[in-house]
């Protein structure tokens, strides 16, 4: 155990962190926003963390949070006879319910209103 002939071994590693241009930036976050679109998947395809596309996403939006737009929702009874009226399969998303007592449920968009108010009926209001 000679202290005198002590000699370090350094390791250089090379730089792995992939530089992106302005261009290619936006056009990754385009096709993040398109309807419908999962996030982490156009991250995977791009060989990048979900969490970087959300920082460009905001980024190229002026820093401002994403908009929400809040409806007030009726359901009303239907008389039995009329039929629900047609929704769209290809609908996407969700849509996130704040109830009278604090409790928030998110349905999916083309959940019927008899579902719904069926789902509804099983929640302590």
């Amino acid at each position: 155990m000679s202290g005198d002939e002590f000699a370090r071994r350094f390791e250089v590693v090379a730089e792995t962190r992939r530089r992106w241009s302005r261009e290619e930036k936006l056009a990754i976050v385009k096709e993040a926003s398109g309807p419908c679109v999962n996030i982490s998947a156009v991250a995977r395809r791009h060989g990048i963390k979900p969490a970087l596309l959300y920082r460009w996403r905001k980024e190229f939006s002026g820093g401002g949070e994403p908009s929400v737009s809040l409806v007030p929702v009726v359901l009303e009874d239907r008389a039995p006879a009329q039929k629900p009226a047609p929704v769209s399969r290809s609908a996407c998303g969700t849509i996130e319910i704040t109830l009278a007592n604090g409790r928030t449920i998110k349905v999916p968009v083309d959940l019927d209103a008899a579902t719904l108010k069926r789902l509804l009926a099983t929640i302590d209001v």
